[in-house]
């Protein structure tokens, strides 16, 4: 890159990316066929691939910064301290907070990008938009997060105030307008929660029964039920009516216990990572749908089976005159075409 760029707006590799597909006039994507055809039977059409991506140096983490503090007063005791250890929640504001909010950070500044490069394009929004977290090559503290998808663009006049983003695929994405939905934002909820292996947890590790380390049970729930109510937050501001699923992720790993390190202890504490990805969607359609009325086609000719419920009404004992006529009459009718 040899144009100067301060960080603002798209880069200008990207800049001249969007600028030869306008002018070019064809547009490329990542759409199978049927993806294709869904996207054009709701009234879309692509106007090309956009993508996003940001590399963040992560080197403000773990132990060394405080990030991964247990929050635990018994740690470095004997014993791994007497009474049970908290949960260090990301979403309960503890020292943790402030990583996820730096991989938010990450994250919205690829979305940013995406999004446009999407409204570059004249684009309404983005669909199946994947979004990726990998480290930086010959960079260990650095991480990229990228993020691609297909901008289209609906044939009508009327237009969203910002380009929407989706996981969803073409089939997924012409389904929910077809339901009267519309996607709204593609959204990430994050908790880090750490929890300190107090004389409870290790009791309940060295015992000869098989049993449940209730301490590491709560840790799971706690950090999935975080990055769950940060999703549902994040699409309550924007206006969503609810979030459907991408995808979840969950990482848990054993660290060094910060308090008890400066206790003159060792002893070890859990880290749990929970990360959801999902898109908030809202209604269109504010009017009650009609009810529809269910279309039953028989198989095979009117004529036989006019037929057969007039021999049945003939030979019942109960059989009622006037239904033999009605049957027989229509019978007639049918002519050649029964």
């Amino acid at each position: 890159m040899t144009v100067p760029w301060s960080g603002g707006g798209l880069p200008p590799v990207a800049a001249e990316r969007m600028a030869e597909v306008r002018q070019s006039g064809t547009w490329t994507s990542a759409l199978s066929t049927g993806e294709f055809a869904s996207v054009r039977s709701v009234g879309f059409e692509p106007v090309g691939q956009v993508m996003g991506s940001a590399v963040f140096q992560i080197a403000r983490s773990g132990r060394y910064w405080g990030y991964h503090d247990c929050l635990f007063s018994g740690a470095g005791y004997s014993f791994g301290g007497y009474g049970e250890a908290p949960i260090a929640l990301s979403g309960r504001g503890a020292p943790s907070q402030a990583l996820v909010g730096v991989f938010d950070q990450a994250r919205r500044t690829a979305l940013g990008r995406m999004t446009q490069e999407c409204a570059t394009l004249g684009g309404d929004g983005v669909v199946a938009a994947q979004l990726t977290m990998q480290p930086f090559p010959n960079a260990p503290n650095c991480l990229e997060f990228k993020v691609i998808g297909t901008a289209v663009r609906a044939r009508g006049n009327v237009r969203p105030k910002q380009p929407f983003t989706c996981h969803l695929d073409g089939q997924g994405f012409a389904k929910l307008i077809s339901a009267g939905w519309v996607p709204a934002e593609l959204l990430v909820g994050m908790s880090i929660g750490v929890r300190h292996n107090d004389y409870r947890t290790q009791s309940q590790l060295y015992s000869w029964r098989n049993n449940e380390i209730t301490g590491w049970s709560n840790l799971i729930h706690a950090i999935r039920a975080d990055a769950r109510q940060q999703l549902q937050l994040q699409g309550s501001r924007k206006g969503g009516d609810g979030v459907i699923m991408a995808s979840g992720d969950l990482r848990v790993w054993e660290e060094s216990c910060i308090r008890a390190s400066n206790r003159n202890s060792e002893q070890r504490d859990h880290v749990a990572e929970a990360t959801m990805i999902g898109t908030s969607i809202a209604r269109f359609r504010t009017e009650a749908e009609p009810p529809r009325t269910l279309s039953v086609m028989p198989l095979g000719k009117r004529g036989d089976r006019l037929r057969q419920r007039l021999a049945a009404v003939a030979s019942s004992p109960y059989g009622d005159r006037d239904q033999y006529r009605r049957l027989l009459t229509e019978l007639q009718d049918l002519g050649d075409q029964g």
